[in-house]
């Protein structure tokens, strides 16, 4: 099965680099422009991992995080920050919301590429581990 990832950003450009550099490692990618959007995608089918900008329309990145942690069904969906706000004061507010990386713009998509890997790995343990226990 192939992990699912959803990139939520308003830059098509930035959409299509990262689109085409998960695929190109076999991932499935949806998309979404804003953090609306992105809650939409989620209840259509609850992606593995979500790479999330901060500075969007409708609702920002932070707006989404929070609505993500209130709910059960989407709390503990992994999240990458990748965005452009790099202040300590913003890097710290990503991490109040336990996401799992913090990525700043401009990117190295290879260094993106690795937090992807590492993520989806971890959540892969952790499933194995709670299978274990059950």
């Amino acid at each position: 099965m192939a992990y699912s990832v959803l990139v939520v950003d308003d830059h098509p450009p930035t959409v299509q680099v990262i689109q085409s550099a998960l695929e190109g490692i076999g991932l499935e990618v949806r998309t979404a422009e804003n953090g609306a959007e992105c809650l939409l995608a989620i209840d259509k089918g609850r992606p593995d991992l979500v790479i999330l900008d901060v500075i969007m329309p409708v609702l920002d990145g932070f707006q989404t995080l929070q609505v993500m942690q209130q709910s059960p069904d989407t709390k503990d969906i992994p999240v990458i920050m990748l965005t452009a706000r790099s202040s300590d004061e913003d890097i710290a507010h990503g991490w109040q919301f336990r996401v799992s990386s913090y990525l700043t713009k401009p990117f190295a998509i290879d260094n993106l590429m690795t937090l992807v890997r590492r993520v989806l790995e971890g959540s892969e343990q952790v499933a194995a581990e709670e299978a274990e226990r059950s």
